[in-house]
Order: C-alpha cells, then sequence, then structure tokens
C-alpha cells in the first residue's frame, strides 16, 4: 500500500493526502478538491506548473516546451508529473496562477474598470 502525505497549497491555502504512487495532480482530483488547475494531465501543456516551496518529490518526464531545464532545478514542475515523497508545500505559477487567485471572484473583479 502506498504511502500518503500531505500536500499543501500555498496559493488557496488548501491541504490534502496523496499517495506516493499519484502525481500530485491526480491526488487532488481524486480526493474532488481544487486548487492546482488541470490540463492535458500527461506532462505538455504546462497549465499545472508549480513551485515545490518545501518537501521531496521524484519528477517524471516533462516537455522542456513547458518546463526548461533551469526551472526544473529551481523546483518548478508539472503537478501531473511529481509524485511525493514527503510532506509537500507548493505554489501555483504560470498562466493559471491569476485564475487561481480569484476563485469565487465575479468576473467583473478581473476588469479593473470600476463600476458605473
Amino acid at each position: 500500500m502506498a504511502e500518503k502525505y500531505r500536500i499543501h497549497i500555498e496559493n488557496s491555502g488548501e491541504d490534502f493526502a496523496c499517495a506516493s504512487d499519484l502525481s500530485l495532480l491526480r491526488g487532488m482530483e481524486v480526493l474532488g478538491r481544487r486548487g492546482i488547475p488541470v490540463g492535458c494531465r500527461g506532462g505538455g501543456c504546462g497549465v499545472c506548473k508549480v513551485h515545490v516551496d518545501t518537501g521531496s518529490y521524484e519528477a517524471r518526464k516533462m516537455s522542456r516546451a513547458c518546463i526548461s531545464a533551469e526551472e526544473e532545478a529551481s523546483g518548478v514542475v508539472l503537478a501531473c508529473r511529481v509524485y511525493p515523497r514527503g510532506e509537500m508545500s507548493v505554489t501555483v505559477v504560470g498562466k493559471m496562477c491569476k485564475a487561481l487567485g480569484q476563485a469565487g471572484a465575479g468576473a467583473e473583479a478581473s476588469t479593473g474598470g470600476a463600476a458605473a
């Protein structure tokens, strides 16, 4: 049976348990949680890009079109290609970060315009 680890998403403050044999993204989805944006689930689109703030993990092959070697070396990875090896804290980065920060806000909040 796979070991489970606590994963913390800094942007939303949410925690979830993820088994070591599931990617961070899949572990979140299995529990019906939200927090990390979901795209292709195969490492090719870059939607689930996160920065690992703390913790240990195993990273599998990711598209260099989405994650450069420098980014990966600095802890920026795709949640669909990362498997926890201990408790982790991650921050969602990239294209979907803004949408996550506005979760629950109306579309008006993203326009920056004043109400008439």
